[in-house]
């Protein structure tokens, strides 16, 4: 079945909702407004004002109060406007969702899902366009998720919405119009399992969200040049699925990491550090990043695209590997 990216996650939660009473969605303009996106397009006249819940602009607010609805027994999803905003939630976030069952010694659990679009669309602004999973994925007592295919967001959304723990899943804002295949009838996918998109031999492209469309873009121009390119997409971020990656690594013998966030600190750190520390032997070549520019992201659109990784980055950095300087 060929759908959306949006309707994927439309069918996602209105599957999780009519199989648990307990599951309500919250944020701004979520009822009658059907979302900002329109992901939530149809649920308050399904499920009624008692579980698709308009706020109001106050995101401390409402993500606090899903938390305390977690962890009375119901499992809110709350929806997010963008991640930008998240930032007014951070306290909430990082000091109560994610620390409550470890500092209750597990007699408190707070099982919902924070959800929304992240990183950068077009012309946007400084403040509208970040990507901020790496921020998310440095806290323990987090699960981040951050799908890029219509497949993947049906599946581990309704994983996301079942598991117990907080979940952080972002949504590229660019990839909600963005159509693939989707099974019918019910799946889940696991979380902190990663998937082999394209089988390669001589590269490993490891690339989440909206820039492994990029990535795949740039596999199928270097076949053409006889370089055949593995792209992985984690999936999910934190649980990462690092033997996938590292397993990829040791068949290739070279790494390249596509992310759109920022250089310093990023998750690509993270990635690299691993595969040096777990497939040292077998690399060929240093690991190369392509990240976002460490800058707020420009308006205007020549310096927005400057500031993002695209094809031709992507490309020259496997030629760099694979044929040397």
């Amino acid at each position: 079945m060929l759908i959306s990216y949006r309707e994927a996650l439309n069918q996602a939660m209105r599957e999780e909702m009519r199989r648990d009473d307990r599951i309500f969605l919250i944020g701004e303009e979520v009822g009658y407004y059907q979302g900002a996106f329109k992901v939530s397009k149809g649920f308050v006249e399904e499920f009624g004002t008692q579980r698709v819940l308009d706020t109001p602009i106050t995101e401390a607010g409402f993500t606090g109060l899903a938390i305390g609805a977690a962890m009375a027994g119901l499992r809110p999803i709350v929806e997010l406007m963008t991640f930008n905003f998240g930032i007014l939630a951070l306290d909430q976030i990082v000091n109560n969702a994610a620390k409550i069952r470890y500092m209750s010694g597990g007699q408190l659990a707070v099982p919902m899902v924070i959800r929304g679009p992240g990183s950068a669309a077009h012309q946007l602004g400084a403040q509208h366009s970040q990507s901020l999973e790496a921020w998310f994925c440095h806290v323990p007592g987090l699960k981040v998720i951050a799908p890029a295919t219509p497949h993947d967001a049906k599946g581990l959304l309704k994983s996301a919405v079942r598991d117990p723990n907080p979940i952080i899943f972002i949504e590229a804002q660019l990839l909600y119009s963005t159509k693939g295949d989707v099974a019918e009838g019910e799946y889940t996918i696991p979380i902190g399992q990663a998937e082999v998109k394209r089988r390669g031999d001589d590269v490993t492209i490891v690339a989440y969200s909206k820039m492994l469309l990029l990535a795949l873009e740039a596999a199928e121009d270097l076949a053409r040049e006889g370089i055949q390119a593995e792209v992985v997409d984690p999936r999910t971020l934190k649980p990462l699925d690092v033997q996938a990656i590292v397993s990829s690594v040791k068949k290739t013998g070279r790494l390249v990491i596509v992310e759109e966030g920022w250089l310093f600190a990023g998750l690509g750190a993270q990635i690299a550090e691993l595969a040096y520390a777990q497939a040292f032997d077998y690399l060929d070549a240093p690991v190369v990043r392509v990240t976002g520019a460490d800058v707020p992201m420009p308006y205007t659109r020549p310096l927005e695209d400057a500031a993002i990784p695209d094809r031709g980055r992507v490309l020259a950095a496997v030629r760099q590997l694979v044929n040397g300087p």
